[in-house]
């Protein structure tokens, strides 16, 4: 361990599947500072963003013995670097989602493989920053890898659950870097009012039957919101357009698209790094890229609001109000 670094830190960790509300469901914890291997940067976490797959994790992920340590975005600053490093050294400024088959996020320092790995953006607060690398690359691969958008393509995007973290990306990146025409889905005056703030050509009420605020067919919807609609995306879709899912709806059939030829896929950022594939360094590329972006004016943090103190406390707060499902925008931690 080199000489300025601790041997131990703190960190905010899950044992058991509990509710937020219980203290033992997130607990404060000390553990050695981790070494990195060949790939891995060593960083010193300076802001944590909270995202519903944190909470998903705790709810699911039952007993863990060690103590499972989460939190999927970050930014910080590499204070080690493996030795088959080559696209960052010591005290570079990064940001990045991470990988869940790995220790996350919630602590002092963290291993991550800098092929997942992005230069923050130099016009953004650690706070703005560390609320975007999860839903970016999210957005980015939904938009341009699976729904397979070019920046010639034109027709009509349905963004369902326009508020939320990734949507709120996906509006950004539609708008601006597309000639597709967006709709956006609201349930409050108050999200619909930030829905039209990133760029959304109009915005409809998903609580509401789709087919009677849009007028005609769309060709593309990208869904955080599915669950018992599949039969409604069926109707509103064109004939051979497309669907992409992010979430995880317990009843969704597929059957509704086949006359139709509908192209259904998923999304999951943590793909590339959970399967370690061949195009692993590709998440590198679309932060880096994101930056630029950021930093160029062309795309904006969709941060919200900021909590100072990466503790146990405050995460179980932070998982409770994700969990409430009223949230606009993202909510950061800083250390």
């Amino acid at each position: 361990m080199s000489a300025e670094l601790p041997a131990t830190m703190p960190a905010v960790a899950m044992t058991d599947s509990l509710p937020a509300t219980d203290d033992r469901s997130l607990v404060d914890i000390e553990v050695p500072v981790p070494r990195p291997g060949p790939r891995d940067l060593l960083v010193e976490i300076a802001a944590v963003a909270m995202n519903p797959v944190d909470t998903k994790i705790r709810r699911s992920a039952g007993r863990q013995e060690p103590p499972k340590i989460l939190g999927y975005d970050a930014v910080g600053t590499v204070r080690e670097v493996g030795a088959e490093v080559a696209l960052f050294s010591v005290g570079d400024r990064v940001w990045y989602a991470g990988d869940r088959n790995r220790p996350g996020s919630n602590a002092a320092y963290q291993l991550v493989d800098e092929r997942i790995v992005g230069t923050a953006p130099a016009t953004l607060s650690d706070a703005e920053a560390a609320a975007v690398p999860l839903t970016a690359i999210t957005a980015w691969e939904a938009l341009f890898d699976r729904l397979r958008v070019g920046t010639q393509t034109t027709g009509r995007l349905l963004v369902m659950g326009g508020a939320g973290g990734v949507s709120s990306m996906i509006i950004q990146l539609a708008r601006r870097l597309t000639g597709l025409t967006v709709i956006g889905t609201a349930s409050r005056e108050e999200s619909a009012e930030w829905v039209r703030e990133l760029g959304a050509d109009a915005v409809i009420d998903h609580r509401r039957p789709l087919t009677e605020q849009i007028d005609g067919p769309v060709d593309l919807v990208f869904s955080s919101h599915s669950d018992g609609r599949a039969a409604e995306f069926a109707q509103v879709l064109a004939p051979q357009g497309s669907l992409v899912l992010i979430d995880d709806p317990a009843e969704f059939d597929v059957r509704a698209f086949k006359a139709k030829s509908i192209t259904v896929c998923w999304e999951s950022m943590f793909t590339r790094p959970t399967f370690a594939t061949a195009d692993l360094v590709r998440q590198h590329e679309i932060l880096d890229r994101v930056a630029r972006l950021i930093d160029d004016g062309t795309l904006r943090t969709t941060l919200a609001e900021t909590v100072d103190g990466i503790t146990a406390a405050n995460l179980r707060a932070a998982h409770a109000r994700i969990e409430a499902g009223d949230a606009v925008g993202k909510l950061v931690l800083l250390r």
